[in-house]
């Protein structure tokens, strides 16, 4: 996998820049997009240029390429699925706490409209 997913000569050194640190502050950036309600549009142009800071890590600690598409593109996905993962759990948390009386929680990633219970005296035979 050496020069096809990453150009360091180990595993241990992609793994620390782009997945721990990349990740890490993806992870950020995703969870703070979602808590000031902005739309995952505007959090993927964020992911992009985080793509672009992680490659930068890369150069400026390790001697990696710079200006490299194949690398970015996969620095930019790691951190993009990460980010995107972030900001989709925070944004189904802000639905069932803030509208708790219109939507309720089905997992870890999604929400769904509450059923309205019944009215008194209308209940089906």
């Amino acid at each position: 996998m050496q020069g096809i997913l990453y150009e360091e000569p180990s595993i241990w050194l992609f793994l620390l820049v782009t997945v721990v640190i990349g990740g890490s502050l993806a992870f950020l950036t995703g969870r703070a997009c979602a808590e000031t309600w902005r739309d995952a549009g505007r959090t993927v142009v964020f992911l992009l240029l985080l793509g672009a800071a992680v490659r930068f890590f890369h150069f400026a600690l390790f001697e990696g390429t710079l200006l490299s598409l194949r690398y970015y593109v996969v620095d930019t996905l790691v951190v993009g699925a990460i980010g995107l993962a972030a900001w989709r759990m925070t944004r189904a948390r802000q639905m069932v706490q803030q509208y708790w009386w219109l939507y309720e929680r089905t997992g870890l990633f999604s929400w769904k409209e509450r059923v309205p219970p019944l009215a008194a005296g209308t209940e089906k035979p």
